[in-house]
């Protein structure tokens, strides 16, 4: 039986309609970068809360979203649901088997934390390390062991590693280039302060990789030198925000970091974590016969090595 199509909806045949959560993930995905601004609102919260998404009403998730409840129900009409409560069943059926979404931990770590609330700055520090916490959890959850092998063996074979991180991102390209240094890997940072960021990226070969790292709200260079190291077919590792990410589509190798809505107080933590766990795995891979997880060297105790040899 066919559904009647309100005006200006994209309407997919009952066939078409995705029957399961990672349907619907693909599918908006595939449709993101040609949606509305309102639109791409209601992707990322749907993509970040799917729990929610399951539990609440329209007109608590519309206001949680900052949309009203009429965009929600349009939203799953364009994905081809006949309204937002069949959109919400295919929601409901994944949350039996599903790990708890970045706000349900942080509601479950406030009540375990609550007695460390507080006004006033101690206050923000108790909500930093609650938020930090259950990014961590949620990178325990998403990060598996096939990614960070095939990251390692793509720096470990590398040529160059190019690395680019701007705005928030900064700190973390920052570290990245730190550690890879010292495992004697040859690293560029694409640093825009001398404003030839994408001309040395231009130098990537097939031979090389790029490490790209963006958050909302994504460092427009990062995202343009990402394309055009895509387009070289450059293989391309990188740390995001979600699928939804414009560094997402390209990636050889994809890392999703859950956040919250941007706010000032955002950590750096969990991409920290990271960032030293894809070290340490590129690390074991160029010393295979190491008996244990092998340390980093830092510069001070190269330092103290050099003078050793001279003395």
């Amino acid at each position: 039986m066919s559904r009647k199509t309100p005006k200006g909806i994209r309407q997919a045949p009952d066939n078409q309609v995705p029957d399961n959560y990672e349907g619907i993930v693909n599918l908006i995905t595939e449709e993101y970068p040609g949606l509305s601004a309102g639109f791409q609102q209601i992707a990322r919260f749907l993509t970040q809360n799917p729990n929610a998404v399951a539990l609440e009403s329209i007109n608590t998730l519309a206001t949680k979203c900052g949309t009203h409840s009429s965009s929600l129900v349009r939203f799953a009409q364009h994905l081809g649901f006949s309204g937002f409560k069949h959109m919400q069943s295919v929601f409901q059926t994944r949350i039996a088997t599903a790990a708890p979404g970045f706000q349900e931990r942080i509601r479950a770590l406030e009540g375990e934390l609550s007695r460390y609330s507080g006004t006033g700055s101690a206050a923000h520090l108790h909500a930093l390390v609650v938020q930090d916490i259950a990014a961590l959890q949620g990178l325990l959850e998403s990060v598996g062991e096939a990614d960070l092998e095939q990251a390692a063996a793509l720096i470990a074979a590398a040529d160059t590693v190019y690395i680019a991180g701007q705005l928030r991102s900064e700190p973390i390209a920052s570290l990245m280039r730190y550690l890879l240094t010292m495992l004697k890997r040859r690293v560029v940072l694409l640093d825009p302060s001398g404003g030839l960021a994408s001309e040395m990226a231009a130098t990537m070969t097939g031979r090389d990789v790029l490490i790209a790292i963006a958050f909302r709200h994504y460092a427009k260079e990062v995202v343009t030198i990402a394309e055009a190291a895509a387009a070289r077919e450059v293989p391309l590792i990188t740390l995001t925000d979600s699928q939804l990410s414009p560094l997402a589509k390209d990636a050889r190798v994809l890392f999703t970091i859950a956040e919250g809505e941007y706010t000032f107080s955002r950590s750096l933590a969990a991409p920290m974590c990271l960032i030293q766990s894809i070290a340490t795995a590129t690390a074991i891979r160029l010393h295979p016969n190491t008996d244990q997880t092998p340390r980093i060297p830092t510069v001070t105790e190269t330092l103290l090595r050099k003078q050793k040899i001279k003395s």
